[in-house]
């Protein structure tokens, strides 16, 4: 899946706002953004294949986090600049994020 179809659903950019605060896990997730399980299961799947998200165990809980910085840059003629991109964040960046 390319990064503008990933990018293009209000309920997989919430979900995106809610894990660039702090990595979550499913349950909270679900309670912020007010969606079921299965259809956070589906979302934060296709986000995976786009290689913005990731997770990890802590417990029996499967936390998920960014592993990509987005920038989007839009201007009108005459420059008609359309740029979206994914940097991805380094190790060092995902350690010190983890719960």
């Amino acid at each position: 899946m390319s990064l503008i179809e990933a990018m293009g659903n209000g309920t997989r950019l919430e979900i995106l706002r809610e894990l660039s605060r702090e990595p979550k896990y499913v349950s909270e997730l679900t309670d912020a953004i007010g969606m079921d399980g299965k259809t956070a299961a589906h979302h934060l799947s296709t986000l995976e294949e786009a290689e913005l998200v990731d997770w990890y165990m802590r417990g029996n809980r499967k936390y998920y986090q960014l592993t990509a910085a987005v920038e989007l840059q839009l201007a009108p003629p005459p420059e008609r600049t359309f740029v979206l991109q994914a940097d991805p964040i380094s190790e060092t960046d995902y350690s010190s994020s983890q719960p």
